[in-house]
């Protein structure tokens, strides 16, 4: 049986979140029509909604010059296209790190990002958010000529002193690599463009797949943005070897330094053996070629230290000439069925296990919540009915003991809404501290000093010191964050154990939370501080002026994001934390005012006994339809996001 290729089951992967979504959206609609939703419930479920529309399934391709990168994106993704999608030819064809994508927000083009920008300031994140920082193409997806004469641009070099391509970040000038490649008027051939962004309307652009082609140890090494943020943040990894010229010392280098010790959201890291067809020889028999292969597989799992079957030799020139032509027989020599069956067994259950689970926490707090409140509402309702159906028969005195008890437990549960006024005040003072530890203020100021004390020290050690004590201090504050974080936790269980023991309240537990993935990447950001800047050889080769700031372009700025997505979840947590209870008290507060309500009608005599209690009993049949209901669509919302490839069609006809 062959396996479904990679971009059928990306295909299914996006018919499955589609239906997810319609789902999701379903249960937000409802929520609305029938006023059961608070806003705190509204936004995750919105937010939830936004992340699914935008979402994206990131494959990073990382190699040296000339390993046939582009070829293989063209063999796996765009063979259908029946063109190069990306330019292929001997030599270097894409010089910059290049990203292949689409959004209807933009006509088919090409951006290209000069090369002058890295001495300009702002990261790669914020020209992305500048327009006029760009150079645009327009690309004539019609005509094959014109879309690969205009790709061709990714080429593009110029030719710059020693001096301009160090203020670049580009050589290293104590490199003897360096010297070697500078030319006899001391110029150096470089990149013209630092960056490029492709938005192309190719049906798996389109739902939401993004290329990342990243050439070269020396782009790598000189865009920290890349090891930062765009390969972690990739769902899989493809690093290319070739055939022909075996494992290099670079190779080895990107390996080790860039790719192997990568986290985050990678779950799929793949060695691809590109240009096997090099060692095809006629004289030589299937045999003696499969072991030639075998033996080039062996050497490369040795110099990466990896097993032999996470080695995938293939020839992607050959498949995709296979591919256009329909020849399943060069298909097949070319084994780049292998390789799509792996990348398409760990990237896209991965990925699809990432987005279920995190939907699934977030469809499942709502529906608790709603289905709490709900049940709340029918617990209260049917002691009324209780009560009211105790009066039949009994006399006026007996009604107007109803109606003190009544008074007397509103006035109690007034008194206990006192209490949590108190107590909401103390958690405002403790979210105020956690603001002061946590927030981007005290951030600011932090940035604010240490780029101070930067351009103020003239030796390494004042400026060593600088970026340490930056670290120790963003460290500090997100420990004293945790702990206040874990007062606040405490007190909120002790307040909703208190309401469910006076009041009658459901019994809930505030949702846990942790900064400790926020840590991790601190730790991680660090190790890459220690890499990178806290070299000896670092600081004595490079400038003060260039030394600060590649480290705000790049580590500073990089910690901000993460204080920015700190912040934004740790708000979000604690609008969870009190919502539930708030919901409670809303609900407890109005069905006590109704009970009073029916018992002061009955004892004025505007309403008979049986009428009051045949309209709750109704009142009952709506909740409970509505419990159902919640039930049933919650029942889907998991149908879908558990659902497998097989009942894909179910889920969407259902």
């Amino acid at each position: 049986m062959i396996s479904p290729s990679l971009v059928d089951e990306f295909e299914h992967y996006s018919s499955w979140r589609d239906a997810v979504y319609v789902r999701v959206e379903a249960l937000r609609d409802w929520l609305n029509t029938r006023e059961l939703g608070d806003a705190e419930s509204e936004l995750r479920l919105n937010q939830l909604l936004g992340r699914l529309q935008e979402d994206t399934l990131n494959v990073a391709f990382v190699a040296e010059f000339s390993r046939g990168k582009s070829e293989l994106i063209n063999a796996i993704f765009f063979s259908d296209y029946r063109q190069r999608v990306l330019p292929s030819s001997a030599g270097r064809t894409t010089m910059c790190p290049t990203e292949l994508h689409y959004t209807p927000l933009h006509a088919p083009s090409l951006r290209l990002l000069p090369i002058e920008t890295k001495i300009q300031p702002g990261s790669l994140a914020d020209f992305k958010l500048d327009a006029a920082a760009w150079t645009e193409f327009p690309l004539n997806i019609h005509s094959a000529d014109e879309m690969s004469a205009a790709l061709m641009r990714l080429a593009d070099t110029q030719r710059v002193d020693a001096a301009t391509a160090e203020a670049y970040g580009l050589i290293d000038p104590t490199d003897e690599e360096t010297a070697r490649h500078l030319a006899h008027d001391g110029h150096i051939e470089i990149p013209r463009w630092r960056h490029a962004l492709i938005n192309f309307p190719h049906p798996l652009l389109k739902q939401g797949l993004v290329i990342l082609d990243t050439p070269g140890l020396n782009a790598i090494g000189t865009e920290p943005e890349l090891t930062l943020s765009m390969l972690p943040s990739a769902h899989a990894v493809l690093f290319l070897l070739a055939a022909d010229t075996g494992v290099t010392k670079s190779d080895i280098e990107i390996w080790h330094h860039h790719i192997a010790p990568v986290g985050g959201a990678s779950r799929a890291r793949l060695v691809v053996l590109n240009k096997i067809d090099g060692l095809w020889d006629e004289l030589k028999t299937q045999a003696e070629i499969d072991a030639e292969i075998t033996k080039q597989v062996a050497s490369s799992a040795a110099l990466l230290d990896l097993p032999l079957n996470q080695i995938y030799p293939v020839s992607a020139q050959k498949a995709l000439v296979a591919k256009v032509r329909g020849d399943a027989v060069l298909l097949a020599k070319s084994r780049l069925p292998e390789l799509e069956a792996a990348l398409t067994l760990e990237l896209i259950p991965c990925k699809q296990a990432l987005v279920s689970e995190s939907s699934l926490l977030v469809v499942e707090d709502v529906v608790v919540k709603t289905t709490e409140l709900l049940e709340t509402r029918l617990a209260a309702i049917q002691d009324q009915v209780d009560e009211l159906a105790g009066l039949r028969g009994k006399n006026r005195g007996v009604i107007e003991g109803m109606m003190v008890k009544a008074n007397e437990d509103k006035q109690q549960f007034d008194r206990g809404l006192q209490q949590f006024n108190a107590l909401r005040n103390v958690f405002a003072s403790q979210v105020a501290i956690l603001r002061e530890h946590l927030g981007m203020p005290a951030l600011k100021v932090e940035v604010s000093r240490v780029r101070l004390a930067m351009e103020k020290s003239y030796f390494s050690a004042g400026l060593r010191e600088a970026m340490g004590q930056f670290f120790r201090q963003v460290d500090g504050n997100l420990n004293a964050s945790s702990a206040v974080i874990k007062d606040i936790r405490a007190m909120m269980e002790a307040m909703y154990q208190k309401f469910s023991d006076e009041h009658g309240l459901a019994a809930v537990n505030p949702p846990g939370y942790s900064l400790s993935k926020y840590r991790k990447e601190m730790v991680r950001l660090e190790r890459i501080f220690d890499e990178r800047f806290n070299t000896t050889l670092k600081m004595l080769t490079v400038g003060q002026r260039q030394l600060t700031t590649r480290f705000f372009e790049t580590l500073a700025s990089k910690v901000v994001q993460v204080f920015e997505l700190a912040n934004s979840e740790t708000e979000a947590w604690l609008k969870a934390t009190l919502s539930p209870m708030e919901t409670q008290i809303r609900e407890h507060k109005t069905q006590l005012k109704r009970r009073l309500e029916s018992v002061s009608r009955i004892h004025a005599a505007t309403e008979t006994l049986d009428d009051r209690i045949a309209e709750l009993e109704a009142t009952i049949g709506t909740v409970s339809d509505q419990m159902d209901n919640l039930a049933r669509i919650n029942a889907r919302i998991v149908d879908a996001l558990t659902d497998d490839r097989n009942g894909l069609e179910r889920i969407k006809t259902a």
